[in-house]
């Protein structure tokens, strides 16, 4: 068995390795790329301020630490290959990785889960800060919510990353790609609790919102985290049972969009 994933194993270490590198060499970039995802630091004090005055089920120092946890979970799914996979279609660059025997997507994949790991200090610096100018929010996860919620982000990130990776595939029939994950991102960012935790929605729209994989993109994770009450089974199940979902839609939207890939003659 340590014999057949010792090849698999060694290709994942070369991919993330030298992808992290290059990542690293953009630091200045990424820190602005994990700056241009400070909107729940922004919507905290409106959250915050709005508790005192009404009631919305979570308290002001609830609101807080529950963006605080939205903000690192939505750092750990940010996802770009779209944008890559379309240019990769459209320039024609996309030919000679297809010569390689490895599937594309490994590249991709390797490229976001190695910046996971680039942005990572700054994201403990960014909200070491936080904490310092705002020490009333200040909590420690208990080691099963920490280990919890570190699981359940890296499960919504490779599912955040199928998702975006199977609309990129539509890049094979269109040049407009991005423009469709655009739209896919405006119930992303209501139904993923980064606008507002989903407690506050009505118990009626929480029953259907559920069933979509959203919400477990960046509420399920920051809610372990913080310790809010989730339903952790039904939770991974349903992550789970989306990833197969898109999973198969990506595979299969694959194989009918390399035909059409050679059929245009690049």
């Amino acid at each position: 068995m340590l014999k057949f994933l010792k090849r698999p194993l060694r290709l994942a270490s070369i991919l993330i390795s030298t992808y992290y590198a290059y990542m690293v060499e953009y630091r200045a970039e990424l820190l602005f790329w994990v700056l241009s995802g400070s909107l729940p630091i922004i919507l905290l004090g409106v959250w915050s301020q709005a508790a005192e005055s009404g009631d919305f089920g979570l308290s002001s120092l609830e609101f807080v630490r529950y963006f605080i946890a939205v903000f690192c979970a939505r750092q750990f799914n940010v996802v770009w290959v779209v944008w890559e996979f379309e240019k990769q279609v459209v320039e024609g660059t996309l030919s000679p990785k297809l010569l390689q025997p490895l599937d594309p997507g490994w590249h991709h994949f390797s490229s976001h889960f190695a910046e996971r790991f680039a942005r990572l200090p700054f994201v403990v610096i960014l909200v070491t800060l936080f904490f310092i100018l705002y020490p009333e929010a200040f909590w420690v996860p208990s080691l099963a919510q920490m280990l919890g919620a570190i699981a359940i982000m890296m499960l919504a990130f490779v599912l955040r990353f199928v998702m975006q990776y199977t609309t990129a595939m539509l890049a094979f029939w269109t040049e407009r790609a991005t423009a469709i994950e655009n739209l896919w991102y405006l119930p992303y960012l209501f139904l993923s609790g980064m606008i507002a935790p989903l407690d506050v929605f009505p118990p009626a729209v929480q029953s259907i919102v559920m069933w979509l994989p959203f919400p477990y993109l960046i509420y399920f994770p920051a809610s372990l985290l913080v310790g809010l009450e989730v339903n952790i089974v039904r939770g991974v199940a349903t992550m789970l049972t989306w990833l197969i979902i898109v999973l198969g839609i990506n595979r299969w939207l694959w194989r009918k969009g390399l035909r059409q890939y050679s059929g245009m003659g690049a």
